[in-house]
């Protein structure tokens, strides 16, 4: 499977508890974290439900 990397750019200081747990699961606990992941179905929807506060890198 293709790697991806995702990047966090917004804070979770705001977020609805779900979002908090969707990017805890993802391993982004800092602001401009990188984290690499393989693109599974499972990651690429976490990512999708928290595409405002991320950014996926090639």
């Amino acid at each position: 499977m293709a790697k991806i990397k995702i990047q966090q750019v917004r804070s979770i200081i705001k977020c609805p508890k779900v979002q908090k747990e969707t990017m805890w699961a993802l391993g982004l606990r800092k602001m401009n974290a990188v984290v690499e992941h393989e693109a599974t179905p499972a990651i690429l929807g976490m990512v999708e439900k928290v595409k405002h506060l991320v950014k996926v890198i090639d």
